[in-house]
């Protein structure tokens, strides 16, 4: 990237104005006297992620330089120092910092205002930042600096930093309207669905990508038809040849043990998992808890072993039911309100919490009601309308859009036939019954026009007097209300239907090519 003083007339996108040098005093955070000191604390960090660390690394192999803590803005915090005036902090000095500040400020809400020392100053306490990967320099420098420095406070356990998520191959915009916005999605699908395929779809070690077909997928194909399949076939079978009602286990064959067992490995590898902020393969152990239960109630076959072996089907049955009941707290993380509807279905009144998952959830007898299922198809027509929505939003959004699409072509020749000039304004006045047209003097070196514009809207009658102007000199003259008009004034039409002069520095008379 270049630097302000490598740009060739730059000017502000926003206003228009060209940055000024100036000299000015700061306040500095003294990175490069802390960076040995940081380093001993960052060698004790363990299972940060590659990424994260690597690019920490980065920073450190070049050598931290000190890095300014002021600003000079007018929004801002000031800076409390007598002698700062007009400065306020720089925002990545002061916004960790607030993670501190809106600690304390929920504690007095609660009413117990020293509780959030609980949390920041209790060594027992684990700090953990959950960032995207352009504020790890913030994170895992600048605020672990701070923190060490004063003493005191509770040092980062780990900062689980993820990549960029991008959305259908392009980079999330909001101003250009490439975003999924959350209010509409809302009306078309549960939250549930959504937070399970951004769940699978995490960029925690590299950039990934949001697509409409794969959120499709991800339903269709994992909630659907694994998830939400096994569930229904316990479930209604239960209430069909069951009474509705949780069996009794009586002398379980391997089978029916391996299965129960499972529930048991598959909890471990999702605490591992998510222990070690590696959620797509928790979520993915997850569901594969989900595809031994199908598989499990597959093999045994109940509805062959009803008739021929009822005690078989009713240890098939409890199995699956206690899957389902371990299923339903275990993937509350990702899918709360679907697994909060299958616990009433399996009439689960025990805790939600990760020590109640066990092979034993449900009690004999329990009440089981499959009502609805959890999860339905999305069909082809509302992903199309999905991308459609994107797409118009983006297409509006578009700056490019806006505009008035270009003409045909024209010949060389015809560009040289016209004669523009640089002009002045001398004069300007307001033509009778027109709130449109101004009469106007305008000076183009060889000679003093009388020009016709229909600029009356557009400008400002005090300020328009000697205002440079781009003339077409050689327009054959036209009467408009009344008066001769021997020219045309230029001028350049924004997005909103705006007129603007085209300003020229140019002498008077100046020919423009």
């Amino acid at each position: 990237s270049l630097s302000p003083t490598e740009l060739i007339d730059p000017v502000s996108a926003l206003s228009g104005e060209k940055p000024e040098l100036k000299e000015t005093e700061h306040w500095y955070m003294p990175l490069g006297d802390t960076q040995e000191k940081l380093e001993k604390w960052l060698d004790t960090r363990k299972n940060w992620k590659p990424n994260v660390m690597g690019q920490v690394k980065s920073w450190l192999n070049d050598g931290l330089a000190d890095r300014a803590a002021t600003r000079d803005l007018s929004w801002g915090v000031p800076v409390p120092l007598e002698n700062a005036k007009g400065k306020v902090l720089y925002v990545w000095f002061d916004a960790p910092i607030g993670y501190i500040s809106a600690t304390k400020e929920w504690a007095e809400q609660k009413g117990t205002p020293e509780a959030w020392k609980d949390y920041w100053q209790d060594e027992n306490s684990e700090l953990y930042h959950f960032i995207g990967k352009d504020n790890i320099v913030f994170h895992c420098i600048m605020f672990p600096t701070i923190l060490m420095e004063h003493g005191g406070y509770v040092m980062p356990e780990n900062v689980p930093a993820n990549e960029f998520l991008n959305l259908e191959g392009k980079k999330l915009s909001t101003s250009r309207g490439w975003a999924v916005w959350l209010h509409e999605y809302l009306e078309d699908f549960s939250p549930d669905l959504l937070r399970y395929a951004l769940g699978t779809t995490l960029p925690e070690s590299k950039d990934s990508d949001f697509s409409w077909k794969d959120f499709q997928a991800r339903v269709n194909n994992e909630l659907a038809a694994v998830l939400g399949n096994f569930v229904f076939r316990a479930l209604s079978f239960t209430q069909k040849f069951a009474d509705g009602e949780v069996p009794e286990l009586v002398d379980p064959q391997q089978i029916d043990l391996d299965a129960l067992k499972s529930i048991e490995t598959q909890k471990e590898k999702v605490t591992q998992a998510l222990e070690t902020f590696k959620f797509k393969e928790a979520i993915s152990e997850m569901m594969n808890l989900a595809r031994a239960g199908n598989k499990y109630f597959t093999e045994t076959e109940p509805w062959k072993t009803r008739n021929s072996d009822p005690q078989a089907c009713a240890n098939s049955l409890h199995v699956s039911l206690q899957i389902c009941a371990a299923l339903s707290v275990l993937m509350e993380p990702i899918l709360p309100d679907s697994m909060k509807k299958l616990r009433n279905q399996l009439s689960y009144s025990g805790k939600v919490s990760w020590d109640s998952i066990s092979d034993s959830m449900l009690e004999v007898g329990n009440s089981i009601d499959p009502g609805e299922v959890l999860f339905t198809k999305v069909e082809d027509e509302e992903i199309e309308a999905q991308i459609a929505r994107l797409e118009e939003r983006a297409a509006a959004n578009d700056p490019t859009s806006k505009f008035t699409p270009l003409k045909e072509n024209i010949g060389f020749e015809d560009f040289m036939k016209l004669d523009i000039r640089a002009g002045e304004i001398l004069e300007a006045e307001k033509i009778e019954k027109s709130d449109k047209l101004l009469k106007l003097k305008v000076d183009i070196g060889i000679e003093i026009r009388t020009i016709v514009s229909g600029i009356a809207k557009h400008v400002d009658m005090d300020k328009i007097v000697g205002q440079k102007v781009s003339v077409v000199a050689n327009l054959a003259p036209k009467k408009l209300m009344g008066v001769e008009s021997a020219g045309m004034i230029l001028m350049a039409e924004d997005t909103e239907g705006n007129l603007k002069f085209v300003d020229t520095e140019a002498e008077s008379g100046s020919t423009i090519t």
